[in-house]
C-alpha cells in the first residue's frame, strides 16, 4: 500500500468507532488494546490495518512485534494458501512432517550454520511463554540449582514461571501466589550511571554473607521492550556473558520480540559478539503472525527424556511454512538487516528532532525498536491516544507506561515511516501545548 497521510476525523473518534457491546457483555475486563484503539480492525496488509468503517491506521505496533515482515505479506500468503489448500498436514503434536523437515533445514541452513552456532531446536508450545518456561525448566535439569538471576523491568511472560522472572509488579500480583526461586538485579545504566550497577551482581556472587544461591542461569533481554525501550551497552552484554561463563552459570537471552532481525541482524545479540546457552524465540519467527516460538541450546544440554517437556500445539504446520518462507526472502543475504538498521536510523533521527523541541522527553530505542520517553506523568498515554485520532497505532511501555514505543513492521517503507512520524510530531506538539 502506498504511503497515506491520514487526517484527523471530524467526529469524536470513540464515538464514530464505539466497541460493539458484545465486549463488555461477554469478553472479561482483562483485555487491554482495544481499550486504547476503540475500533473494530476488519482488514490488513503491509503496515495499515483498517477498521469496519473503512478508515485506515498506520500499524507502528505489528502485533507487539510479531508482525515484523507486515500484515498478511503476500510472498508468505501465497505458500500458506497453496499449503491450506492441498490438505496438507496442519496439527502434528511433534510428529515428523514435511512442512517441519523444510523449516528445519532452512533454520540450519541461512541462520544457525552462517553464524557458527551449534544450537539444537525445541519446539516448546506456541507462544514465548512457553520458551521461555522451557528455557527455564532446562537450564534447572541441566544445573541442579533452583536459582534464576533476573534483571528490573524485564518482561519476559505471563505464566508462573516467566513471571517469577519479570520485573513488571501489576503483572506479578496477578499470579496470586508467591514467585519464588528468581533474583532481580539492577539492569544496565538502572542508577542512571551513578553507580556501576553491574559489579552488585558480581559482589554479591563472591560475597560468603550476600545470601545468594549460586545460580542455574541469568535470563535477560538485550533491549528491554516492556519494559520501557531500555538498552544494554554491547559492553555491558559481553562483560555479563564472560561473567556466566567463568561463574558456571547459564546465559539466556530472551529474543521473543527483539529477534528475527528487530534490531538488525536476525538475533539481538550478535553485535556484542556473544553466544548465550539458551534463546527463546517466538512472536516473528513464524514470519505470518501464526503462533510458533523456538527454544535455542547448546548441544551439550540436551538432556531431556524424550517426552519430558511436551504440549499439544507444538506441530502447527502453517507456521512451519511461513517461517521457512520468511527465511528464504529475508535471510539469505544481509542485505534486509542493513536496510533495517538504516531505516532504525532514520527514525531515530527524526525521534531526536521531535524530542529536542519539546522538554521533558527524550528518544531511546535500538534498531526499529524505537521510542520516546516522557518525563511527565500520563504524557505518553495521552500522546499515543492522539495518535490514534490521526490514525496510527503505538502502545506504551515502562513501569509507568512512560515510553511511546514504536515497532513498526521492518517492511514498513520510509515514506510510510515518515508520514506516521509526521503525525506523531503533531500528537506531541498538540499534547504538550
Amino acid at each position: 500500500m502506498t504511503a497515506t497521510v491520514v487526517t484527523p476525523p471530524t467526529t469524536d473518534p470513540v464515538r464514530e468507532n464505539a466497541l460493539p457491546d458484545v465486549y463488555d457483555r461477554v469478553e472479561s475486563e482483562v483485555r487491554s488494546y482495544c481499550r486504547n484503539w476503540p475500533a473494530t480492525m476488519a482488514s490488513a496488509r503491509g503496515s495499515w490495518m483498517t477498521d469496519t468503517s473503512g478508515r485506515q491506521y498506520l500499524d507502528f505496533f505489528a502485533g507487539a512485534g510479531a508482525l515484523n515482515y507486515g500484515h498478511n505479506n503476500p510472498v508468505l500468503k501465497a505458500p500458506l494458501i497453496d499449503y491450506l489448500s492441498q490438505d496438507s498436514i496442519v496439527h502434528s503434536l511433534d510428529m515428523a512432517t514435511a512442512a517441519k523437515t523444510e523449516f528445519l533445514e532452512t533454520f540450519e541452513r541461512l541462520i544457525l550454520r552462517p553464524r557458527s552456532l551449534d544450537y539444537k531446536v525445541q519446539f516448546p508450545g506456541p507462544t514465548g511463554a512457553n520458551a521461555v518456561e522451557s528455557a527455564l525448566k532446562l537450564a534447572r535439569k541441566v544445573t541442579g540449582r533452583e536459582s534464576i538471576i533476573n534483571f528490573t523491568n524485564a518482561f519476559h511472560g505471563m505464566t508462573l514461571g516467566a513471571l517469577s522472572v519479570t520485573g513488571n509488579s501489576m503483572k506479578r500480583a496477578g499470579a496470586g501466589i508467591p514467585l519464588v526461586h528468581a533474583t532481580p538485579m539492577p539492569y544496565d545504566n538502572y542508577f542512571g550511571g551513578i553507580t556501576e550497577d553491574f559489579h552488585w551482581f558480581e559482589r554479591v556472587l563472591d560475597d560468603s554473607g550476600g545470601g545468594l544461591n549460586h545460580p542455574a542461569a541469568v535470563i535477560v533481554e538485550t533491549v528491554q521492550g516492556e519494559g520501557g525501550l531500555n538498552v544494554a551497552r554491547m559492553e555491558w552484554l559481553r562483560a555479563l556473558a564472560e561473567l556466566c561463563q567463568r561463574r558456571d552459570i547459564l546465559l539466556i537471552v530472551d529474543d521473543v520480540q527483539m529477534g528475527c532481525g528487530r534490531t538488525g541482524a536476525f538475533f539481538s545479540f550478535e553485535e556484542a559478539g556473544i553466544v548465550p546457552d539458551i534463546v527463546t524465540l517466538s512472536k516473528s519467527i513464524s514470519g505470518y503472525g501464526l503462533p510458533m516460538a523456538l527454544t535455542l541450546f547448546r548441544r551439550d544440554l540436551d538432556v531431556w527424556a524424550p517426552g519430558e517437556h511436551n504440549g499439544t500445539f507444538r506441530g502447527h504446520n502453517p507456521a512451519f511454512v511461513t517461517a521457512t518462507k520468511a527465511l528464504e526472502t529475508y535471510w539469505k543475504s544481509a542485505t534486509f538487516a542493513e536496510n533495517t538498521a538504516a531505516k532504525g536510523q532514520h527514525v531515530r533521527d527524526r525521534l531526536e528532532s521531535i524530542a529536542a523541541a519539546h522538554e521533558g522527553i527524550s528518544a531511546r530505542g535500538r534498531g526499529m525498536a524505537q521510542g520516546l520517553k516522557c518525563e511527565e506523568k500520563d504524557l505518553a498515554a495521552a500522546i499515543c491516544a492522539t495518535a490514534f485520532e490521526r490514525g496510527v497505532l503505538m502502545e506504551t511501555s515502562g513501569p509507568s507506561d512512560e515510553v511511546i514505543k514504536l515497532l513498526p513492521p521492518l517492511t514498513t517503507s520510509t515514506e510510510d515511516l515518515d508520514a506516521g512520524l509526521d503525525i506523531l510530531a503533531e500528537a506531541v506538539a498538540t499534547t504538550v501545548s
